[in-house]
């Protein structure tokens, strides 16, 4: 399967930090310092789109501060405060997927009942779990909660756009 770049939002800058350009980030990432995985960053704000170097980031109290490549005082870090920062997801293993990859499967039961469509995930601190709603090809028209685990899911396969599970539709 040829790899086409995602990208995700990964947090904004809130407000300038200090006078040497540093600004305060609030990070969408669990944990927070994750953020600085997805690398390099592109700001976008309004209709200005940047791609910045991220020169050095901290935890700061129970937040994060960075300094970017170019901004080495206060005047410019403002202008950068209200910036989405988005990044390019990295790649993960054969059998990883990320959330977005498996919302719109359709999912199929190991006796090929349909049982209808993946709307959404939740994270239970278990395990994730697929929130599977109903199809026009479906059994039934009953919502589904199924686990993510690996005696349910048997296979995910993106290009038939299709997930394989151990789970009865009377469940």
């Amino acid at each position: 399967m040829i790899r086409t770049p995602h990208k995700a939002l990964l947090g904004r800058i809130q407000a300038a930090y200090g006078i040497k350009g540093w600004v305060r980030v609030y990070s969408y990432t669990d944990p927070l310092e994750g953020i600085l995985g997805y690398a390099p960053w592109t700001l976008r704000r309004d209709d200005a789109i940047r791609q910045v170097k991220v020169e050095a980031l901290r935890k700061q109290g129970k937040g994060i501060v960075s300094l970017f490549a170019g901004v080495e005082n206060r005047d410019a870090a403002e202008a950068l405060v209200g910036s989405e920062i988005w990044g390019e997801l990295p790649d993960l293993d054969e059998h990883e997927f990320y959330w977005y990859q498996l919302q719109g499967l359709i999912v199929l039961n190991i006796l090929g009942d349909v049982l209808g469509q993946v709307g959404d995930l939740m994270e239970t601190g278990a395990n994730d779990v697929l929130v599977v709603e109903p199809t026009d090809n479906s059994v039934d028209d009953k919502s589904r909660l199924i686990p993510y685990v690996e005696d349910v899911v048997v296979k995910v396969s993106l290009d038939d756009r299709q997930i394989l599970v151990n789970w009865l539709a009377n469940y």
